[in-house]
This record gives C-alpha cells, sequence and structure tokens, in this order.
C-alpha cells in the first residue's frame, strides 16, 4: 500500500505554523543540530567527527531523506511524527542516574510503498548492524510476520538508539515492526505468534484477558519492538492503544506487575493528562516488556500519556512533565535544557513539542520517566483552544 494513501492523525488536527517555509536548511542538518544541542544539555562532550556518537549514526539511516531541505516538506506523511517528521528524540530519566537521550527514525521514510519501505528499513538495519557488530537475527526469525511481500498498516519498520553519560553503558539498537502488517484483523495472531517464536507463548493468555479485555476495536495492538545487540536487559515489547480508556482502565492493565504499579499508573495518567475523565482524543498506550526471566507474563509495563492532546499548549505539558519527574527524584532542569535545545520559540506558541510523556514500571529497576520530543521540522501546531477537538489515534 503506497504510504500516500496513508491517513495520519495531523490531517485532522487543524493544522499548524509552517516551521520551515522556504527553508533551504536540510532535515539531516536540522535534527543534527538539536541532536548535538540536546546532548551538550544532556552533559555529554559534543560529538566528533560527522558521525561521532550512536545518535548521529542512526541519522544517516536517513539516507537521501537527510539531503532534502525543510522547505519542500517531509519525503512521506511518517507515521513517526504529527507533521510527519520522520524521527523522534526522547529523554530517558531516572531517580540517582544520568538522562539517557534516546532517538527514533524512519529508515525508509522516503521509499513510495510500505514495501519498499520496508526494504529499505532492512538494508540500513543490515548495514548499521554489519558496523556495530550485532545480529539482526531476531529480525529475521518474524520477517514473514511484519515484513510481508504485500504489506498494510501505517508504518514498516523504524529504529531507535540511545546514548548515556555512564561509563560501560550499551549501546543497543531497539526495532519497531507493525503487527497490522497482514491486515487489522489479524493484528493478534500475528503477535501471539510473534511471543512464540521468542519464547512467550505462554505469556499470551495473560496479555489476552488483562491488557485486551475490550477488544481489537476498542484496545489495539499498534507496535512490536525488539531489542537487537548489547543491553542490560534484552526485551521483547508489545504496544496496545487504548482507545476511549479512563486512568482506572489504565490501572487495572497495569496490574500486570505487582505491587503499587498500578496505583502509581493510575495517578500518573491523571496527573499528565490533566484528568479528562475518558481519554477520548488520542489514546492512552501501554508498553508490555518481556525478558529472559518473564515465561508467563510481563515483567514491565509502560503507559504513554499522549499529553499534547490534553493540554493547551507546551507550557502546559512542561509543566506536567515537570510535576511528573519531580516526584520521581528528577532534576526537572534537564527538560528545560532540552527544550532550549530543540527550539527557539516561546512554549505558549505551539502544541505537540513534548509529544508523551510515559511512566515506565518493571520488576528489575526503579521508575523512570520518558518525555519524547517532536523535532517540528515541518509544522509547529497551534495552541488548543476550548471546544476543538484534536485528531485521531497515532
Amino acid at each position: 500500500m503506497a504510504l500516500s494513501n496513508v491517513r495520519h492523525p495531523y490531517d485532522a488536527l487543524g493544522g499548524g505554523t509552517p516551521a520551515s517555509a522556504g527553508s533551504r536548511v536540510t532535515l539531516g542538518e536540522h535534527l543534527r543540530g538539536q541532536v548535538r544541542r540536546l546532548c551538550e544539555a544532556a552533559g555529554f562532550a559534543p560529538p566528533a567527527g560527522p558521525s561521532g556518537s550512536p545518535l548521529l549514526e542512526l541519522l544517516d539511516l536517513l539516507g537521501p531523506a537527510a539531503l532534502r531541505p525543510l522547505g519542500a516538506g517531509p519525503p512521506s506523511p511518517s507515521f513517526v511524527c504529527d507533521d510527519h517528521s520522520p524521527a523522534e528524540i526522547s529523554l530517558a530519566c531516572s531517580a540517582g542516574r544520568p538522562v539517557a537521550v534516546r532517538l527514533l527514525v524512519e529508515p525508509g521514510c522516503a521509499a513510495g510503498s510500505l514495501e519498499e519501505n520496508a526494504r529499505q528499513g532492512l538494508a540500513a538495519l543490515g548495514g548499521l548492524a554489519g558496523r556495530r557488530g550485532f545480529s539482526t537475527e531476531p529480525v529475521r526469525r518474524v520477517e514473514d510476520l511484519f515484513l510481508p511481500p504485500v504489506m498494510h498498516g501505517p508504518f514498516a519498520l523504524w529504529c531507535a538508539t540511545e546514548q548515556r553519560r555512564e561509563p560501560g553503558a550499551p549501546g543497543g539498537v531497539k526495532v519497531y515492526l507493525n503487527p497490522r502488517a497482514h491486515g487489522r484483523a489479524a493484528a493478534a495472531r500475528v503477535t501471539e505468534e510473534a511471543l512464540r517464536r521468542f519464547g512467550f507463548g505462554r505469556a499470551w493468555a495473560a496479555l489476552r484477558e488483562r491488557v485486551l479485555p475490550r477488544g481489537p476495536e476498542r484496545d489495539e495492538i499498534r507496535f512490536f519492538a525488539l531489542d537487537l545487540g548489547d543491553w542490560h536487559t534484552p526485551r521483547i515489547k508489545v504496544y496496545v492503544a487504548h482507545h476511549d480508556a479512563t486512568a482506572s482502565q489504565l490501572r487495572d492493565v497495569a496490574r500486570v506487575l505487582p505491587g503499587a504499579a498500578a496505583e502509581r499508573a493510575g495517578a500518573f495518567c491523571r496527573s499528565v493528562g490533566g484528568d479528562p475523565g475518558r481519554f477520548s482524543r488520542r489514546p492512552l498506550v501501554s508498553c508490555l516488556a518481556f525478558t529472559d526471566r518473564d515465561a508467563e507474563g510481563p515483567g514491565g509495563h509502560t503507559v504513554h500519556v499522549p499529553v499534547r492532546d490534553y493540554a493547551r499548549d507546551d507550557g502546559v505539558a512542561r509543566e506536567r512533565a515537570t510535576t511528573a519527574l519531580r516526584r520521581l527524584g528528577v532534576d526537572a532542569g534537564v527538560l528545560d535544557g532540552a527544550l532550549a535545545a530543540m527550539t527557539s520559540r516561546r512554549l505558549s506558541d505551539g502544541v505537540g513539542l513534548i509529544a508523551y510523556v510515559s511512566l515506565v514500571q518493571s520488576t528489575w529497576e526503579p521508575p523512570r520517566v520518558n518525555v519524547y520530543l517532536s523535532p517540528e521540522a515541518y509544522t509547529v501546531r497551534r495552541p488548543r483552544t476550548a471546544g476543538r477537538k484534536t485528531g485521531g489515534p497515532r
């Protein structure tokens, strides 16, 4: 299916202000500048050379799309960001640990079809694996499930990596795949079979009963992710969008973890989302993480709150993200430094720079908060006004 036929949520958001009309700055230059400034704000040494960090190396996967001037518009209607920027930057923040900076890209963003997008993505991933010395065997193991000859859905393959300041920090790569590649109705079957191939077949029953109780139209499987290469705790992850859900319903989903995780997740949704009652605009998203110790069910749960759809502007979104960080014992100053590195505009002039704020909980490490930032390469979305609804789910 041609990417140009994919209806993107931004189409219904009421438009925005062009961020780069007529600009001769290329997509690659724009993203590299943001990554370099953000890394410096996070306390990293400035990257040396054209690809002097794992993040800048990942930008090379964009290939010719990185050379496209911003004034020419996005290379495709990418599903990564609301303005079709084929990249997303995020911060992973934990108490007592240096912040990690993460980058996600769509290597095949300039392709004319999902099938070509997949081919370009696999080629880019293979090249990166050769340079870094990791295996792509996990992707090949499920290639028939997620990358068939004829593809459906909004994307084919994304890649992500991160950079930390700790000595000896892992430098693996995350690969995101599309469970709807065989059609939306096949997403559950595809996910169940993929879990089985990685040794988590017994976990499907718990996931179906506790995370997907309202059926595929309301609890929709969106992404399947693999950790490749060097990670402290490699994971298999399943992402589920909970349409028209409440914080209480999300709390019930988070009961897949023991202890106080569920109550923290419910309170987090209400705080970051502005307590809307029902999240009827863009949905809350759960991420279920499985490791080699999680044969019966997930050992990790993340709730992603699409704060941009429940805040008037990025100033309000910043306040809510700052509150979440401080409750976790994290110095919220790192967020202000990151926002200044991403843009020079006033936060009150747009909404969407802060796309998601997430609470990550697991049985193997302390909770953390992730903040996801849009490059706003092409459009700054106007602040929300009272009564104006925003678009559909991401």
